[in-house]
């Protein structure tokens, strides 16, 4: 379904509302626009609970002027029914469970005093428990897209309400997948961040050691506000813990992106998204990045781990009681996961651990060899009709590359990345090491830009994307001109990268260098010599930060005949980076100046 929008309101990604309200315009115009929205809609299997309307209009007023401060100044969202929201009942897409809580879960809070206002809770898969969206005793949302397909859970309402623009972002959770899968089959961008980077306090748990909270959002850009305000450690959360929220905007110009080995992909017969999956590679390959194949088995065993053993034990733990007492209550597909569970020991939970463990120790450098993965975010859409024939093993089959996330301690983020011959949506999902939030979503939100896509379900063109902000470093990190092999992409940029080095930006250096490609070393390296003014040229660098230790340890390693001297940049600043002695040039050095960088020169054959 496409919506048009009048002259005098604006689309609902979070960049122009913001600059609705700068120019004037009202909150109270907005939620009577969202309003109007649901009815538009028209599809009852979105909201299990629907904010009062007069209630959230006279939140609208209290508000006042635009307040630029407030990152989410009357921005409307959604929250998943597994979260508290005060006053608002909470049932897990279970009506025998249902309570009303007096608290704000910790995120819905921190997004309350940035502005943001709850339009109502969202429909689940039960308990979070599922990847479908078909699992809940009350009405089934309908994907945005194409109604006869499964919108994606667990997280449906909070997907589906998002890509049709009823508010800008939706709060879900995501265990298994639960936050990627449903973005993924609605055309929307959906950030599972590090593990403990948003608070799970006022969150119902499936399994307490893996949740996390999520955001479905129109746009990266979206995505990354909402994540910049509410990644904040909380203390009444054992599982909490400090992620960075610096790095987006800042990736290096060479990527080097794991992807699944061509004989490891699965796309179940879907041959349209096979074809979709490997025009995104297309696509990163032409922003300039490097693919690698990786073998997968060893993340597909992880995957399997999911639903066996230890974490299906730790479904059941966390609403054991109310299981216990109010079997019959559970939908019949949830009920027979966790009944599953009453048969499991703890042996059988201490060899799920132990298994995981011994996958881990057997992947952690493979993971390490990438700066990131690239994996289809769904291998195939699948019909409702499927979905009901096969409840579970299409269920499994739809988290084949999204349930080792957790387990591993990844982030990642679901981009759009362009629409199938057939109209359905076509999605990625970028993976990273815990922390490394800001580079994949930086990466995501170049694909997005690349697919020239609409927003969700709504026809809304992707907005042009804001002024860069500055690049927030500590304050007590060394800046490193690099010039050679530790540019990124490079032989040993490995070396910078183990040393904890952060990339900041790309430059050019001041017009009075001249660089040399050295003669017999491995791997191949220039050599850069200042000359005089006005005869030398601007080279192409980059900025990378270390902390004093390490930048001490990799000045000694550097061997003779290059060096650490103070360049001139082209911004008229300096900082530390490598030059080379004369006497390194006197023998058999090219002078390669003309190309302006080394990394234009090894492409230039």
């Amino acid at each position: 379904m496409t919506y048009s929008t009048s002259t005098d309101l604006p689309a609902f990604d979070i960049v122009s509302l913001s600059n609705f309200y700068r120019n004037g315009g009202t909150v109270t115009e907005i939620v009577e626009r969202v309003f109007a929205r649901i009815a538009e809609v028209d599809d009852p299997g979105i909201f299990i609970h629907l904010g009062d309307k007069l209630e959230i209009l006279a939140e609208a007023e209290k508000l006042g002027a635009f307040d630029p401060a407030k990152l989410l100044f009357g921005i409307p969202f959604a929250v998943k029914d597994n979260i508290d929201v005060a006053g608002m009942p909470t049932t897990a897409a279970c009506p025998d469970y249902a309570y009303t809580p007096e608290k704000d879960a910790t995120i819905v809070r921190l997004l309350k005093e940035a502005g943001a206002l709850v339009i109502g809770k969202t429909n689940l898969d039960q308990f979070a428990t599922g990847l479908v969206g078909l699992r809940s005793p009350y009405p089934v949302p309908k994907n945005a897209i194409d109604p006869t397909l499964v919108p994606g859970g667990s997280s449906s309402g909070s997907a589906v309400a998002t890509a049709h623009g009823i508010v800008s972002f939706a709060l879900g959770t995501d265990t298994a997948g639960s936050g990627r899968i449903p973005a993924g089959l609605n055309n929307i961008v959906g950030l599972k961040p590090s593990l403990g980077a948003f608070s799970t306090t006022g969150v119902i748990p499936a399994c307490r050691t893996l949740d996390c909270v999520s955001v479905f959002a129109l746009t990266v850009e979206d995505a990354w506000t909402v994540f910049s305000v509410a990644a904040r450690p909380d203390e009444t959360d054992a599982y909490s813990r400090a992620i960075p929220t610096t790095g987006y905007r800042a990736a290096p110009p060479v990527l080097t992106i794991g992807v699944p080995a061509a004989a490891d992909l699965k796309f179940f017969g879907d041959a349209s998204m096979e074809a979709a999956y490997a025009q995104a590679l297309a696509a990163l390959t032409g922003l300039g990045h490097k693919l690698v194949e990786i073998r997968f088995a060893d993340f597909y065993e992880v995957a399997d781990l999911l639903y066996e053993g230890a974490w299906v034990a730790e479904r059941y733990a966390a609403v054991k009681d109310f299981f216990d007492a109010h079997e019959d209550k559970f939908h019949p597909v949830t009920r027979s996961i966790y009944g599953g569970a009453k048969a499991l020991s703890a042996a059988d939970a201490f060899n799920g651990l132990y298994a995981l463990q011994a996958l881990k120790k057997r992947l952690a450098p493979v993971i390490g060899s990438v700066d990131l993965f690239c994996v289809p975010t769904a291998p195939r859409h699948f019909t409702v009709a499927e979905l009901e024939a096969e409840p579970i093993r299409e269920n499994s089959r739809l988290g084949i590359y999204t349930n080792f996330v957790n387990l591993l301690d990844m982030c990642g983020i679901a981009v759009p990345t362009g629409k199938r011959p057939d109209g359905l949506p076509a999605s990625v999902t970028l993976l990273a090491p815990a922390g490394k939030d800001g580079l994949t979503a930086t990466l995501a939100r170049d694909l997005h830009a690349a697919s020239g896509l609409t927003l969700g379900a709504t026809g809304w063109p992707l907005p042009a994307p804001t002024e860069a902000p500055p690049v927030v470093t500590a304050d007590d990190l060394i800046d490193l001109v690099v010039v050679g092999a530790h540019l990124s992409g490079m032989p040993l940029n490995h070396q910078l990268i183990a040393l904890d080095g952060k990339f900041s930006r790309t430059a050019r250096t001041s017009g009075d260098y001249r660089l040399y490609a050295l003669a017999d070393t491995v791997p191949a390296k220039p050599g850069m010599l200042k000359v005089a003014q006005g005869q030398g040229s601007e080279i192409e660098v980059e900025i990378w930060r270390l902390p004093p230790a390490a930048f001490g340890r990799f000045v000694a390693a550097i061997p003779s005949p290059l060096g650490i001297g103070t360049i001139s940049l082209s911004d008229g600043t300096s900082a530390k980076g490598f030059l080379c002695e004369q006497i390194a040039l006197d023998t058999d050095a090219n002078d390669i100046s003309r190309y302006g960088g080394w990394r234009a020169y090894c492409k230039s054959g």
